[in-house]
């Protein structure tokens, strides 16, 4: 019985190691601000619960499906090495068919207990980040995680979708702090882990561009994420104000600090640039639910 156990017990394991649940926290994460500034306020538990519920299969569909694709890069990368198809853990048939699975239930639930505009836009994160960024952006460029950057984007405006049924311009707003948060978060790591991504045939930034090119480019979308953070003001308050302007301040001076070490010649730890820029995304958007959840009067539009 305890090999029963023992054995089942791995098999569940290694399947939820296929969705990636740490990647699932951080998406989720955002998903509930962007709920509470469509509604104005806290929206229902049920239903905060059914879209981090479907938000949350949405994503395990999507991981699973990379992890397929993905299985033979895998094997070669370091970080990568004991995902359970790069160990043989998972048949590649079983992972498919998982993944597949886990997308339509994302799908039917969401349109049940939602509206299935929030239903068609997890559909399109799902295709999106398989078909463009999986199997055409990831070995063919180096703007891969720009634009494939995009479906992780997603969670904002399905979350925005489930209580409003339509996709406002706030939502599109918070797309775009993710979208310019991504690559400097994307090649702070790799470029800790750029002899992964080498010996796997990846062109992420760092392998085919000098590291003064990178961290370049790093400081430029960590102005431009900071800045387009300011779009938000008219429909927040001063909490989110201030979140928005000292935070974006103080991770563009990481990342300038970053970029003159790299400059400098100097010894560089990439991967606190890649920390911070967690803690900064979560605390930005922590601020826009308790800004929401106050109810405070909005800054509005300049006269």
């Amino acid at each position: 019985m305890r090999a029963v156990a023992g054995r089942a017990r791995d098999t569940i394991q290694a399947y939820l190691g296929l969705t990636k649940t740490r990647i699932i926290e951080q998406l989720l994460v955002v998903t509930v601000p962007a709920m509470c500034l469509a509604a104005r306020g806290i929206p229902s538990v049920w239903l905060i619960v059914a879209t981090l519920v479907g938000g949350a299969m949405a994503a395990a569909s999507a991981h699973a499906l990379n992890c397929v694709v993905d299985a033979d890069i895998d094997k070669v990368m370091k970080r990568t090495s004991r995902r359970p198809l790069a160990k043989g853990e998972v048949p590649p048939a079983n992972a498919l068919v998982f993944g597949l699975a886990l997308g339509v239930l994302s799908a039917v639930w969401l349109g049940l207990t939602t509206n299935w505009l929030a239903a068609g836009l997890s559909v399109a994160a799902i295709a999106f980040y398989v078909l463009v960024y999986t199997l055409l952006l990831k070995r063919r460029t180096s703007q891969n995680i720009v634009w494939g950057g995009a479906a992780g984007c997603m969670p904002v405006v399905i979350g925005w979708a489930a209580v409003t049924g339509t996709v406002g311009w706030p939502a599109l707003v918070m797309f775009g702090v993710i979208f310019f948060w991504t690559p400097p978060h994307f090649w702070a790591l790799a470029m800790r882990y750029r002899d992964d991504y080498a010996a796997a045939g990846v062109p992420m930034l760092p392998v085919v561009a000098t590291p003064v090119q990178v961290s370049k480019r790093i400081v430029a979308y960590s102005w431009v994420m900071a800045l387009w953070t300011l779009l938000l003001l008219p429909v927040t308050s001063w909490i989110y104000a201030a979140v928005a302007v000292l935070g974006g301040a103080y991770f563009v001076f990481k990342a300038h600090r970053l970029h003159a070490a790299v400059a400098g010649g100097q010894e560089v730890s990439p991967m606190k640039l890649f920390h911070l820029s967690n803690m900064y995304l979560c605390g930005l958007f922590l601020a826009i639910a308790v800004d929401a959840a106050v109810g405070l009067p909005v800054l509005g539009w300049p006269s």
